[in-house]
């Protein structure tokens, strides 16, 4: 069975990585793009070849740089030979404080978070739509588009923005048979216990799973999946969707009371109630 082709973005670590994975194990071929981390970029490569007998073509893209999405969506295409699946998870973090956003913060993150998304989507749509080819384009966001924290006024605004802009881009798009959708991960151990702990934060991953309802945090191939599924054809009647895939870390319903068992917590069972009938022993 021939395979299908994808393009995924930022692709050499974390999340974007753990989506390529999942992609080459489902019969897709790739392009994938990378900023600065080349080495991780082959070791994807080589890992989707070993492991899935996947084709995967890598590129350098700095898609904080205008001009960037285009070039890089038609060095990928030629790659591929053609295009069933976009998917954009490239992106970066950062909080700062309304008070003290800073102008080049606000335009690296419009650039990057926004721009060449929308950049994307739309030339990978429009060669879907000159081919006949009725594909998929799905787009990582967070749940920060849902809920909002200090300090994440512009990245979690630019969020919201891709989650309520994929349901008018789904609309344009249905009569092509092209799916558009969103997926919205929480937190997503995107580094080694050994990165987290030369950055200073050993540990960071596992003590905040232990105040995520599921008990954990996410993991690379969590999203994975979550995209994996979104491509296939048992998702083929949804589009203009944002998928969460948090472990419960947004849903409300923290305990009030500090005293009460919290997440992780071992779970208060219902006491057996009598039905009326007496044993006979």
């Amino acid at each position: 069975m021939e395979r299908k082709k994808a393009i995924v973005t930022g692709a050499s670590r974390g999340i974007g990585y753990g989506i390529a994975l999942c992609l080459a194990r489902d019969g897709y071929d790739l392009a994938v793009s990378y900023a600065t981390k080349a080495e991780g970029a082959q070791s994807l490569a080589r890992e989707a070849e070993e492991k899935y007998g996947a084709k995967c073509s890598f590129f350098q893209a700095s898609l904080d740089q205008p001009g960037e999405a285009p070039r890089l969506f038609d060095s990928c295409v030629e790659a591929l030979g053609g295009l069933d699946l976009l998917v954009n998870n490239a992106g970066i973090t950062r909080m700062e404080s309304f008070l003290d956003v800073r102008p080049e913060t606000f335009q690296t993150l419009l650039q990057l978070d926004f721009i060449s998304y929308f950049q994307l989507m739309q030339a990978a749509a429009r060669h879907m739509a000159e081919h006949g080819v009725r594909g998929s384009l799905i787009n990582i966001t967070s749940t920060r588009g849902e809920r909002a924290y200090p300090g994440d006024s512009v990245y979690g605004g630019l969020k919201a923005g891709l989650n309520r802009a994929v349901q008018s881009i789904a609309l344009d798009l249905a009569p092509y048979g092209i799916r558009v959708n969103n997926v919205a991960p929480g937190a997503v151990r995107v580094r080694s216990n050994a990165e987290a702990a030369a950055a200073g934060f050993a540990g960071f991953w596992d003590k905040l799973g232990e105040r995520i309802p599921l008990g954990r945090s996410g993991e690379p191939g969590d999203v994975g999946e979550a995209v994996a599924f979104l491509a296939s054809d048992r998702a083929s009647y949804i589009t203009g969707t944002t998928l969460r895939v948090d472990g419960g870390l947004i849903l409300p319903g923290m305990p009030e009371n500090p005293s009460a068992a919290g997440w992780g917590a071992e779970p208060v069972r219902p006491e057996k109630k009598s039905n009326g009938i007496k044993s006979s022993r």
